[in-house]
């Protein structure tokens, strides 16, 4: 029996540092898994919090278009946060991206983040463009 759930790493996005994929979507349903700001194109982290924040959103950006959606159909982003005294800078860098878009959104303060040097990840769920 042939599986529900579609599961990708899209090209030009960061490599997964552990046994996933990126993407994983069932009918319009799309959750997209911890991403840090690594540039796909070097393999190294974007610089400060700022530049990892764009990055990120750039890479989601990358793989909401490989399953057909986009920014403005995001419902829920999770932000791991390295360092709470980075939130106005993260928040800065984030409405650059995201524009006057406002899905619901949870921030956490963390102690330590799996790739090292990664000042913050993130996570989401949206759905398709169309049903």
């Amino acid at each position: 029996m042939k599986s529900r759930v579609e599961t990708l790493t899209p090209p030009n996005t960061p490599t997964p540092i552990g046994p996933y994929s990126h993407i994983a979507k069932v009918g319009e349903h799309i959750t997209i898994g911890g991403t840090a700001g690594v540039d796909p194109a070097t393999g190294q982290l974007a610089g400060d919090v700022a530049a990892q924040t764009r990055q990120i959103l750039k890479s989601f950006t990358v793989m909401l278009e490989a399953v057909g959606s986009d920014l403005s159909h995001v419902t829920h982003i999770n932000i791991f946060l390295l360092r709470m005294s980075d939130f106005e800078t993260m928040n800065a860098a984030y409405v650059e991206i995201m524009g006057d878009r406002r899905p619901a959104r949870t921030v956490i303060g963390v102690q330590e983040l799996p790739k090292a040097g990664a000042l913050l990840t993130m996570n989401l769920t949206a759905v398709t463009r169309e049903l």
